[in-house]
């Protein structure tokens, strides 16, 4: 089964028709490579996966691989390579502008400082999650409750399938993913505190509370928070003020 996302699709289509490059950034598996694809085939010269290595021998001279390209090009995991953003820089600054790009990147922060100071005023983001209801249908609701939005786990045969892929997304994210974004915080204790928050979904979150219980600091849950949110995993709600 495949859900097309067609107000996605478009808000992506303006962002390059009005911008040199377009950084979609997101959840890994949230279907960010599925929707590049609807622009650029996996198989073109035009698209480059940063996790192939074919892709990696490709830009190992990134100038040379990326000035004789033409039309739109497709950039996947762009943080694990953030050199590229100063060739970004010279490429999107030619008269004729003979390429876009659209980049897909997995972690906020390191991607947008490095290219906030290369690629100022060139630059449009679009954040993306995974299927929302209202891309699903509202008769979907109840599967969409259960299984969340990410697309593998929504479209899974059958709950069990659903819930496998959840426990093995986590485990990945946690042994694998963090560590290569320069963490250093032991899987088993990020699981803890992981689990710990899921019991404040939607509620007002009690940081000396969630310290207790997983005996660290408050200043090591807001860190574990800080990192959390940063790679998409969990969104805060910011308190709003007003001055009356």
């Amino acid at each position: 089964m495949f859900y097309p996302r067609p107000h996605l699709q478009q808000t992506i289509e303006r962002a390059l028709a009005r911008s040199r490059v377009v950084a979609l950034i997101g959840p890994r598996q949230c279907g960010k490579t599925t929707m590049a694809r609807q622009f650029v085939p996996a198989d073109s010269l035009n698209y480059f996966d940063l996790e192939d290595p074919i892709s990696l021998a490709r830009l190992d001279q990134p100038m040379t691989a990326l000035q004789g390209l033409t039309g739109l090009v497709v950039i996947d995991e762009i943080q694990r390579r953030p050199d590229l953003f100063p060739v970004l820089r010279v490429l999107c600054d030619r008269t004729p502008l003979t390429a876009r790009f659209l980049i897909l990147g997995s972690t906020s922060p390191d991607m947008l400082r490095q290219s906030s100071e290369t690629l100022a005023g060139r630059l449009e983001i679009i954040r993306m999650a995974g299927f929302s209801l209202a891309e699903v249908g509202a008769e979907m609701q109840m599967r969409h409750w259960l299984r969340g939005g990410f697309p593998l786990s929504f479209l899974a045969a059958s709950d069990a399938d659903s819930l496998a892929w959840r426990k093995n997304f986590i485990q990945t994210f946690l042994e694998r993913d963090l560590p290569q974004l320069g963490v250093s915080i032991p899987a088993a204790s990020m699981f803890r505190f992981w689990n710990m928050l899921a019991h404040y979904h939607a509620q007002i979150r009690n940081a000396a509370e969630v310290a207790r219980a997983i005996d660290v600091s408050e200043s090591t849950v807001r860190r574990y928070l800080d990192l959390l949110e940063s790679a998409f995993m969990v969104r805060q709600l910011r308190p709003w003020f007003a001055k009356l």
